[in-house]
Order: C-alpha cells, then structure tokens, then sequence
C-alpha cells in the first residue's frame, strides 16, 4: 500500500471522512472483503466505508490521484465479483442507508447502499412499491445501473425506467444531480450502463400502489410433468396481462414439511406468480395455473414483502456462484425440450441450492423505447437463468462446465444477448447492448471518464483517443 499512496494519503483521507476508513491491518478487513460470491477473494489496499456523498467524493479524488482501481459495492452481489478489487480502493456505499418517502408524491429518495428488503420495508409501510430485487439483500446501486428486473416489472418496467433522478459523483470528483430535465446524457447512461460513468449517492424512484397483501407464491409438480407443464405455462401467459409475473424453475426440492416425501431432494419443476395489482382482481387470472394440478400449491394472499425474500433461502450468501442471463428468442417446443432435457442434470452437479430458471419478461419491460436508456434488447419475451451454487472448490471445474454445456444447449433458441447483472462471462458487454448504443456509451465514457477510474465493473472502455488525452 505504501508503493501505491502517498505518504499520508489515507490519514488526510480519514481526518474528514464522515464514515470508516478500514486497511488490512484492521480487525474488521476480514469481515469487510466478504461479498455474496465466495469465488471471490480479493483484498483492497483500502476500504472506505462511506457515509455521505462527501465521502464519496473524498474516496474517488484518493484514487484518482493515486492512479488506484476503484470497486463500488452496494450490496455485493455481483456474481463476477465486480463489488470488490485487489490492492485498488474499495467504495463501500453501506453508510448510505437513508430511505425517505413521499406518498403525495410518490417519490422514494434512496441512498445508494440501501437493500431491497430495506426499500421494501420502507415502501410497503405506505402500501407503495417500486420494481426491486428478488433476493432482499441484493443492492438497490448495482442493481439498478444495470438495468434491474424485479418480479413487478412485467408491469411497471424495469427498475431503471422508474428512477426519475439521481445523484452521481464523476471521476472528476463532481456531484452531479441528473434527470431527464438535468446532465441528461449521464441520466441516460445510469440507466443500464451500470458504474461506468461514477457512483451513484442517491436515486430517486417513482412509487407504485401494491400490497401489502398480494397474490402470490409458489407451486411444484414432479419432474416427469415438466414438458406438459412448461408447455401450458407458455400458451397461458403468453397472452395473459401484463399484471401476471411468473418464471419456471428445475430445482432440488427442499426437505420441507410442505413438500411430499417422495419429492424430497429430487429434481422437480417449479413456478413462481404474482398479480401485480388487487388480489382479488388476479384470482381469476392466476386460476389457470393452479389448474394444472401441482403437487405443491403455495399461491395465495401474501404480504408483498414475504413474496420478495420467498427466493432468500436459495441464495445463500458465502457459497460459490456462477450465473448467466441470457434472452431467448420466444420459448419453442424445442427450447423446452432442450431445457428440460439439460436442466435436471445441471442442477444436479450442485444441490441444493443451484435452481434452472425460465423468466417471462412481460411488457412492461417492452413498452419503454429501447433508446429510451442505455439498456437494450428490451424486445426478449423470455430470459434462461441458470444459477450454479455450490461449496466445494474443488468442484468448481466439473459446476461451470455443465452450466456452459446448458447455455451452449440453450443458445440456438437465444438472441445473441446477455443481462449483465446475471452474467459472469466478462467478454459479453458489446452483447448487453449491441455495436451502435456500445458506440455512443463509448463516447458518454470518453467525456465522463477518459481515464477509466471506474474500470471494476462490466467495463465500457473508453476510446484511445479519450486515454491518451486524458492522460497528457
């Protein structure tokens, strides 16, 4: 560390600094290096823990000086491990826990380490939602810049189409408020571009009216039904509103009470729903699903809150993890076949807790104009999750061969797309957005971040020129 700062960088860092400083030597580094995946273990040369966008700014001005990488973690969720870096600066927003509300407005202010289940907390007190993750301590930053599907955006888009403003600090050292009426460009780019172009302090999100009670849950069928099942699935909520969230999922079955003996630990065919929208409204929308005989039937009134941390158990944090996301091009018989054909025994080489999930994308996620934001391929229908989860390192070559044997088996039914905040593949990104919105991200980070501070993320770099210049 002291080949990298200056002598008393980090005491002048920490004489001001509202929040935590912690180095390598501190009791609490251990504890503060941990992220969601396990496969990661990487050590900062500093950590700070920052309270306020002050703070923030102080941090990125430290590692800009000292020429350091910069990682910015939220929650520390990310599956490829972008949340933390080795020997650079890691911008820990975990002091950033404001939640205000406006219902009149229906406006959530939110600091930028906030978690979903925090967000949720706060929103549901006024029977008011925004589009959030669907495992609680998953964070609202990282989330959002990436694009952000929650179980409510078949109706009301993604996270970052409702973000009606925000607070960005620049590479610079900036505080930036942008919005569709102020620094649009760089408004444009949070939305989807994820931390490429600074570290979001503060979003502002539009509210929704739900809960807190909702109709939703779970249901389970026996593996040997999963192609009848999937099929009926698709012809349904193909046409069925928008108001219907829904995904499929091949997983172990849980040693639970509520799941028959003889389904227990074995390979079964699951369904998550939700009405976005009045229970009583949705009961006859979701009816058709329920009618096709599960063995397990969990959907009904629930508070909205218990429905977003209902996937918390099968993700547990400090395991090993590798994900993808990729869009399929509609859900054929053939797709099914394949997936159902494949799932099963990739699921199989990490039990219990690695889960093969098909989501239905609805149209609130289409309904936005694809140059709206820096998100793309908002035309998908469907999206192939398969989430590996294991314990063991020694298993890790045998778990990701089979998940890439999955996506390979996948990809003739694919669009050629990936969703970055599921992808641990790190040469996707011109993929996430397709060569001309690539183009103009590369020169939205030619303005904000010639010298590629932030570089510890699905990273859009900017052009040599840009570098060259910047660094004259």
């Amino acid at each position: 560390m002291a080949q990298a700062l200056a002598d008393g960088a980090v005491e002048e860092l920490q004489a001001d600094f509202d929040g935590e400083v912690i180095l390598p030597e501190d009791s609490t580094y251990d504890e503060a290096c941990r992220v969601f995946n396990s496969m990661i273990d990487r050590r900062p040369a500093v950590i700070a823990r920052c309270a306020s966008a002050d703070d923030v700014v102080a941090t990125v001005n430290l590692a800009r000086e000292s020429d350091l990488e910069v990682a910015v973690r939220s929650g520390g969720h990310s599956v490829a491990g972008l949340s933390i870096c080795s020997n650079g600066i890691l911008i820990d927003l975990a002091g950033l826990k404001e939640v205000d509300i406006d219902p009149n407005a229906g406006i959530a202010r939110t600091g930028g380490g906030v978690l979903w289940g925090e967000f949720d907390k706060a929103t549901q007190e006024h029977g008011l939602h925004t589009p959030g993750g669907r495992v609680t301590t998953t964070g609202v930053g990282g989330f959002t810049t990436g694009g952000g599907y929650g179980w409510t955006s078949s109706k009301h888009g993604l996270t970052c189409d409702n973000l009606v403003s925000a607070e960005v600090v620049t590479a610079d050292g900036r505080v930036l408020n942008v919005s569709e009426e102020e620094n649009e460009d760089l408004f444009w780019g949070i939305r989807g571009g994820g931390g490429n172009f600074g570290v979001v302090t503060r979003f502002d999100f539009d509210l929704h009216q739900l809960g807190p009670i909702v109709l939703a849950g779970l249901a389970l069928w026996p593996l040997e039904r999963a192609n009848e099942i999937l099929r009926a699935w698709r012809d349904y909520v193909d046409g069925a509103p928008d108001e219907l969230s829904t995904a499929c999922v091949i997983l172990t079955a849980p040693p639970e009470e509520f799941v028959p003996e003889h389904m227990r630990g074995q390979p079964v065919l699951g369904m998550a729903a939700m009405y976005v929208g009045d229970p009583e409204e949705g009961a006859p929308v979701v009816q058709p699903l329920k009618e096709l005989g599960p063995e397990v039937d969990l959907i009904g009134p629930m508070p909205y809150t218990e429905f977003q941390a209902i996937l918390d158990p099968s993700a547990p944090p400090g395991y090993r993890n590798y994900w993808r996301g990729e869009y399929l091009s509609g859900l054929s018989d053939k797709a099914i076949d394949t997936f159902v054909e494949h799932a099963p025994v990739t699921t199989a080489t990490a039990p219990p807790f690695s889960q093969m999930i098909i989501f239905r994308l609805g149209g609130g996620v289409s309904a936005i104009d694809d140059d709206a934001t820096a998100f793309s391929h908002r035309d998908a229908d469907y999206m192939f999750h398969p989430i590996s989860v294991w314990e063991d390192p020694a298993d890790d070559e045998r778990v990701i061969a089979a998940n890439r044997e999955f996506a390979a088996a996948m990809r003739p039914f694919g669009t050629g797309a990936v969703y970055l905040n599921f992808t641990r593949e790190e040469d996707r990104v011109r993929d996430a957005y397709g060569d001309e919105k690539y183009r103009r991200l590369v020169a939205m980070k030619d303005k904000y971040d010639p010298r590629n501070l932030f570089r510890g993320n699905q990273n859009i770099q900017p052009s040599p020129k840009a570098g060259a210049a910047a660094t004259a």
